[in-house]
Parts: structure tokens; sequence; C-alpha cells
């Protein structure tokens, strides 16, 4: 009888890891666990839903693109658009999203979910090169896509700024700062600092050669700002989702108990000049 070989489990750590590291480790990680993603987020997200996070904040009431009705006949980008949810949603409301992965898995399950009825254009690409021409959309959004996992956000914001008209709105949704100075426990073990705030180094898991395979970028709230203006961009709004009374769920870190206490998503809204 042959003996089955297990890889073995990545090993967590701090360290330095490059804008080239850290985009090969993001596509391979959603490609080999966008169905496990999928099968366990799929009923939150829905298929057609735009949910801006774990707390559940809902574009159809928060219109932080702007009312939907004045959605009908834009050009919009997702980002890190995974099955495209969001994607569809904008597309309910007459808008022409482009929905951009970098995990060919994570699209082919917004291939899956369209069926025979294509609802958005997909596209498999890295955010910070995008493979549009200048001034190609009114609008672009990112809810938990991209920016968390790479190592220099400003280029993927001058990338945005430039593929955006004069005035577009770029939205984007990445776990507040704060939350870096916790452990990432949904439980009472998650309330207690362990860690310095001010400590950006990237989180980092690796298997048994050093190469990593999954990787997470921290930037203090100041430093998203920064980010954001460097990009070209005029921030004019900055929410704080509150945990709504219907959320019961926990997702990872994100739990009804941590989210009434501390902020567990922050959701930049900006502008082009």
């Amino acid at each position: 009888m042959s003996q089955e070989i297990y890889p073995a489990e990545p090993e967590a750590t701090r360290r330095e890891a490059s804008e080239a590291e850290s985009s090969r480790a993001s596509r391979g990680w959603w490609d080999r666990n966008a169905d496990e993603y999928q099968s366990d987020h799929g009923a939150f997200l829905g298929d057609d839903r735009f949910v801006w996070g774990p707390e559940g904040l809902d574009e159809a009431e928060a219109g932080l693109l702007g009312p939907a009705g004045s959605l009908r006949g834009l050009d919009v980008l997702e980002i890190g658009a995974g099955a495209a949810q969001c994607s569809r949603w904008l597309a309910a409301q007459g808008a022409r999203p482009v929905a951009l992965d970098l995990s060919h898995r994570q699209l082919q399950h917004a291939l899956r979910i369209d069926g025979d009825a294509p609802a958005v254009r997909l596209v498999e690409a890295d955010a910070g090169v995008l493979p549009f021409r200048d001034g190609s959309f009114d609008l672009a959004c990112s809810a938990y896509g991209a920016v968390p996992f790479v190592a220099d956000p400003v280029q993927v914001f001058r990338e945005v700024h430039r593929v955006l008209r004069p005035g577009g709105r770029w939205v984007f949704s990445v776990t507040h700062p704060v939350r870096w100075a916790f452990p990432d426990e949904p439980g009472p073990e998650g309330l207690s600092v362990a860690a310095s705030y001010f400590d950006r180094t990237p989180y980092v898991e690796q298997d048994e050669r050093g190469e990593a395979v999954y990787v997470e970028h921290h930037r203090t709230l100041g430093d998203r700002v920064r980010d954001v203006v460097a990009g070209g961009f005029r921030l004019v709004d900055l929410v704080e989702p509150e945990w709504p009374a219907w959320n019961h769920q926990e997702w990872g870190g994100w739990s009804p108990l941590r989210g009434n206490l501390i902020p567990g998503t922050a959701v930049f809204v900006c502008e082009r000049g």
C-alpha cells in the first residue's frame, strides 16, 4: 500500500515580502482556496449582491458609489472581484461592469454562477498593471480585493487613477488597520492587544522552502490616507461599518463579539481630480 504524503502546514511569520513575491503568493493561494472560499461564504455574499465586508454593509443601502439610479450606463471596474458578485449587482443596476481578478479559479466560479448567460466581462490580470486604456471607466471599486495583499498600494492607486475618467470615484474596503494590533481570533482572545499597531512588517505564511504562499500587508490608517493622496485621489469619506444586530455569523476573526467593540473594516471613498 502506498503512503500518502501531505504537504506540511505553512509556517506563519512576519517578514518583508516583495511585490513580485506577494503577487505570486496571492495568485497561488486564491487558486487553491477559491472552492472553499466560495463554499463557505457564497451564501452570505450572494450571487448578485454588493457587500463591502463581513459586517454585511450593503451597497444598495450605503450608496458609496452613488445612488443606485445613477449607476445606469456607467463603465465600472471591480478589482479583486472574486466570483464577480458585486459586478453582477452593478450590472443589475444598468452599469457596464468589468470584473478583474488575479485568480483564474475565482473567475471560473464567476462563470459557474453565470452559466450560459454571462452577466459581466471577466478579466484575469494583476491590479498593479491594469490592461485598459487611460480614461476607460467612470467608477472603480474593490471589496477586500487586491489592496490588502499588495506590497505597493500606491502603484495600484495610480493605475486606478489612470484608467478612471476625471471626477471618477474609487471606493475600496480593507481590514481596518487597528485590527493588526489584535490576534485574528473571533472570541475573547481576540480582544487583547498583542502586537504593535505601528509594526508594518507583512504577515506571511511560507512553505518548507521558505517561499511565501500567503502574504498580507499592513498599513496604518494614516498610511492609507497618504497612499490615497499619493495615488492622485482626494479622500471624501472614510466609513467604519458598525456590526449590525442581524448578523450572527463568524468569518475568520470577524464576529459579533469583536464587531460590537472594535472596527473590522475600513471603506475609503476617493475621487479622481
